[in-house]
C-alpha cells in the first residue's frame, strides 16, 4: 500500500506549477526519472482515473486493485529461478542484462486518493515488463516506441510529451528510423493488444512467454531493417 503521508495534494495552480518546471527540467535532463514522473502525475490525472475504471470492471484487474502488488524485489525476485522459456525468466534476464533493479522507482507524490496514487504506481512499475513482452530495447528510439504504446493504451499526456521530446533528441538517421520502422508498428502493437493495465503480470511468470504474448495480443517489436530492405509492419 502507499503510505497516505507520501502524497501531496496540491492546488490547480500548483499542479500547473509542477508540471510546468517538471517539463522543462526533464527536456533539460531526460535523465531524471523523478521529474518525468511529477510530470506524469500532475498531467496525467483524468486518464488515471479512466484507467481506474477500466480496472474496476475487469475481473483481473478488479483482484490488482483489491490485492495492490508492487513491483519489488522482495516479490518478483522468483523470476530469476524459473526456466528459460517463460514470461519470468525473461523479464529477469531484461532486468538483470542492464543491472535494472525493480525498487529504483521513484515514489508517487501528487495524487488525489489511495487508489488513483496506486494505479499510478502500478503504470510505473509495469513499464519493465511491457519492454519485456514487446521485445524492445532501452535505448532512445526503444523508450519512444513504448511511449507510443503506452499513449495509446493509457492516453497519459506525459507519455505523448516523451515521443515529442524523444523525437526532437534523434538524429536524422534515428528520426528515420522511428517514424518508417518503428513508429507504424507502435501503433498497431498498442491497438492490438489487451487492456494491459488490467493484467496481472505476477501471476503469469510462470507461463510461456510466447503463449501469454498471443494470448494478450503482443506483436513483438521488429528487428531494424537491413540496409535497402522493405519496410514491413506486422498484419
Amino acid at each position: 500500500m502507499i503510505e497516505r503521508s507520501g502524497i501531496i495534494r496540491l492546488k490547480g495552480w500548483q499542479q500547473a506549477a509542477v508540471a510546468v518546471g517538471s517539463a522543462v527540467g526533464a527536456l533539460l535532463d531526460p535523465r531524471r526519472a523523478d521529474l518525468i514522473a511529477a510530470l506524469g502525475e500532475t498531467t496525467g490525472k483524468p486518464a488515471f482515473d479512466r484507467v481506474l475504471e477500466r480496472m474496476k470492471k475487469s475481473p483481473e484487474g478488479r483482484e490488482i486493485l483489491l490485492e495492490q502488488p508492487r513491483v519489488i524485489s522482495t516479490n518478483v525476485g522468483h523470476a530469476w529461478d524459473l526456466p528459460d522459456n517463460t514470461f519470468g525468466a525473461a523479464y529477469a534476464k531484461f532486468m538483470g542484462s542492464r543491472n535494472f533493479s525493480p525498487d529504483d522507482r521513484p515514489p508517487v507524490r501528487f495524487m488525489e486518493t489511495e487508489e488513483l496514487a496506486y494505479v499510478a504506481m502500478r503504470a510505473r512499475e509495469v513499464h519493465d515488463f511491457w519492454h519485456t513482452l514487446f521485445g524492445l530495447p532501452t535505448n532512445l528510439i526503444g523508450e519512444t516506441a513504448l511511449k507510443v504504446i503506452e499513449f495509446e493504451q493509457m492516453l497519459l499526456p506525459m507519455c505523448l510529451m516523451s515521443v515529442l521530446g524523444g523525437t526532437a533528441r534523434f538524429s536524422d538517421k534515428q528520426r528515420s528510423l522511428f517514424y518508417q520502422h518503428y513508429f507504424p508498428w507502435a501503433l498497431k502493437a498498442g491497438a492490438r493488444s489487451t487492456d494491459l493495465m488490467c493484467v496481472y503480470y505476477e501471476k503469469h511468470f510462470h507461463e510461456d512467454l510466447e503463449d501469454v504474448r498471443r494470448k494478450w495480443g503482443i506483436i513483438p517489436a521488429p528487428s531494424p531493417p537491413r540496409p535497402n530492405a522493405t519496410i514491413t509492419v506486422p498484419l
